[in-house]
């Protein structure tokens, strides 16, 4: 099997139709022991833990808190005895930094967005370094940064930083076996996108335009991008962008 042996830690698992719920699902069954961590409301992502196939322990973890980053690797050794992946799948904007208003948000909410958004793909690799001192595969979703879309703002801001955060730190661990990777899917219908005001701006035009077609509720291809991008498949790729798309990132206005 694709991970058989792996031990992954998967953040963001929110609800079934969580990307990272489909990462950590495919993951097990491709033979992988999964950790999650949750954020908040710990005990929705203990029951979502429980649809897995084999039930997965949650680590509580807020990505911005240096007292929690700094205690993860020990929560971590508590079920497994180091790390072969990590999947950040962590993004938060306040709503002021979405939706269409670019020109009037704060700093502060702006701060708010890169720190979860951007500086805790760092902050993450750095709390699971002392797991994985033989090498092993970090993998982030973003969402295409290369472009200014509509609503998505900050976020979008936040995203970019994101991709050039990736290629840092596939330049900073290479050398200690750790790649760095992000795929970047099309627009899905997860709760994330839902907190995103005109969201349902992106849909349309990707059904239509995208040349393999887009489902706007399967989380599944994106999953399996993750997946093989934290397998022994990708030995030589690092710094890397993998789209998901359907094809849309490659055509023209």
């Amino acid at each position: 099997m694709l991970l058989e042996g792996k031990r992954i830690l998967v953040t963001g698992v929110i609800t079934e139709q969580s990307i990272a719920f489909n990462v950590a699902k495919i993951a097990q069954e491709q033979g992988a022991t999964v950790v999650l961590t949750g954020y908040g409301r710990l005990s929705l992502v203990e029951r979502i833990a429980k649809r897995l196939p084999v039930t997965a322990p949650v680590i509580e973890l807020d990505a911005t808190n240096p007292e929690q980053l700094a205690a993860l690797a020990d929560n971590v050794r508590g079920y497994v005895d180091g790390l072969d992946g990590v999947v950040h799948s962590i993004g938060f904007a306040p709503a002021t930094a979405l939706g269409g208003t670019f020109l009037q948000t704060t700093w502060e909410d702006v701060a708010t967005a890169v720190h979860v958004s951007t500086y805790s793909y760092k902050a993450l690799a750095m709390a699971t370094l002392p797991l994985m001192p033989h090498g092993g595969s970090i993998v982030g979703l973003t969402f295409d940064a290369t472009v200014a879309w509509p609503v998505y703002d900050w976020m979008g801001v936040a995203k970019a930083g994101l991709e050039s955060a990736s290629r840092y730190l596939a330049n900073y661990l290479g050398d200690q076996g750790i790649r760095s990777n992000l795929v970047s899917a099309g627009p899905l219908r997860t709760m994330a996108a839902k907190s995103i005001p005109g969201f349902e701006k992106f849909e349309e035009s990707w059904t239509e335009r995208a040349p393999l077609g887009w489902n706007l509720t399967d989380t599944v291809p994106t999953a399996k991008a993750v997946c093989a991008l934290l397998s022994d498949w990708f030995p030589a790729t690092t710094g890397e962008i993998i789209h998901v798309d359907g094809g849309y990132h490659a055509l023209g206005a």
